[in-house]
């Protein structure tokens, strides 16, 4: 994972803006900060899915003081690091218990979204994790 820095500014509306210098174009506001940081992340991330699904080069993370420096962030009055997870996240073969019956229902559900088992128990996974957050590509 990657910690890439976000700059918060204040527009003429009042709205917290969040933008990321290493990714031109990545831009949100929100009426809080808290806000603006939720939408910061997930716009960051759908960025950088969009990035790796177009086989664009993923940049290396400025440094705080090259952000600092730039006169385009003078107004600038908050930077906060972003989390982005890897591009080719590495993957672990595991071994799980689960009731027999549970596990029908999940091969049924499974083949009906058209998931393979592994699939569909990460993406109820990654659901369960971050629901609502529009992170992830597949709905069930």
């Amino acid at each position: 994972m990657a910690d890439y820095i976000g700059v918060i500014s204040k527009n003429k509306r009042g709205e917290y803006c969040f933008s990321f210098p290493d990714f031109t174009g990545c831009i949100t506001a929100g009426s809080t900060i808290e806000e603006a940081k939720q939408m910061a992340t997930e716009a960051l991330n759908f960025h950088v899915e969009g990035m790796i699904d177009d086989g664009e080069k993923i940049p290396v993370a400025s440094s705080l003081h090259n952000i600092t420096s730039n006169p385009d962030y003078k107004m600038s009055f908050a930077f906060v690091q972003v989390e982005v997870p890897d591009a080719k996240p590495k993957t672990v073969r595991v071994n799980i218990t689960v009731p027999e019956n549970t596990l029908k229902h999940i091969d049924i559900a499974a083949k009906r979204t058209g998931f393979s088992r592994s699939a569909f128990l990460i993406h109820a996974a990654q659901n369960a994790i971050r629901p609502g957050q529009g992170r992830y590509k597949y709905k069930l």
